[in-house]
């Protein structure tokens, strides 16, 4: 059914999206593939008419498996629906696993991935077997130095070029980032490793994560992570974390402070 208005003018809006990444082949859409932009295209297509000419880009791409509590993405199409019609008309045509959290009508310049200025991730480290969260969490056998793992930490934070931590991308070729933190906090369930940085790597995410549960298990210091930033042997691809326990937790924008804190990572991960 064809729900665009009459007259209708192109607008942009702000998507912000919660995704059970499991399924799918990562955020970008590949031909033949399940991903999570293709779904939104397809139902912003039922939303709107399959003519309705329509564009989404994200943030940012999670990788294949990597999950998203608040990714972000503009839409621009051409609609009379208000912001709450047109969340409900796309979500009606999502997967389960998929949720429009919010739709709001921003400036036609506005750029879901130009204009963010930082991003925050969150990784679950499980300390025990699960029966149901496997999905959403690393379940390390290993007993794991958590202090070592933060003098490792401290090591990342910074501007660095992170050109071990991730593999070649021709979309991507700078290899330089700049982060501002990197918190880890246990209990005796788990362990939330929250890292916020103007941008990510492709698996760069995960190879940190790998390296710093290297260095929790003693196979290496905490100082061995700083000859890491400047390896070629390719023992950081050889240590990266499954994606299960990653989520993407937050996309900041210009006037947005970025929040640290256990209560923000743990607020983050709380499923139902």
């Amino acid at each position: 059914m064809n729900r665009q208005g009459r007259n209708g003018s192109s607008m942009r809006w702000k998507l912000t999206i919660a995704y059970d990444g499991t399924r799918y082949q990562g955020w970008q859409m590949q031909q033949g593939r399940r991903t999570i932009q293709g779904a939104l295209m397809d139902a912003a297509r039922q939303a709107l008419g399959e003519r309705a000419r329509i564009q989404i880009q994200g943030s940012g791409r999670t990788d294949a498996g990597v999950h998203a509590i608040a990714q972000v993405a503009h839409l621009e199409a051409e609609t009379r629906l208000s912001p709450q019609q047109l969340q409900r008309a796309i979500n009606d045509g999502l997967p389960y696993d998929i949720t429009v959290m919010s739709v709001e009508k921003v400036a036609s310049s506005f750029h879901a991935r130009h204009d963010a200025v930082a991003r925050s991730y969150v990784y679950v480290i499980s300390r025990q077997r699960t029966a149901f969260m496997k999905p959403f969490v690393w379940w390390v056998k290993d007993s794991l130095d958590v202090e070592a793992m933060r003098q490792a930490a401290d090591y990342l934070v910074g501007r660095h070029d992170f050109a071990a931590f991730t593999d070649p991308d021709a979309e991507s070729p700078n290899t330089i980032v700049d982060l501002s933190a990197v918190d880890i906090y246990d209990s005796p369930e788990r362990i939330l490793i929250h890292i916020t940085g103007s941008h990510f790597l492709w698996k760069m995410v995960r190879r940190v994560v790998g390296v710093l549960v290297d260095t929790g298990r003693g196979n290496r210091t905490p100082s061995d992570v700083e000859a890491l930033l400047n390896s070629t042997t390719g023992d950081v691809a050889r240590l990266t974390a499954p994606p299960s326990g990653l989520f993407l937790e937050h996309v900041y924008y210009r006037g947005e402070r970025p929040e640290r804190g256990v209560l923000v990572a743990e607020r983050a991960i709380a499923l139902p």
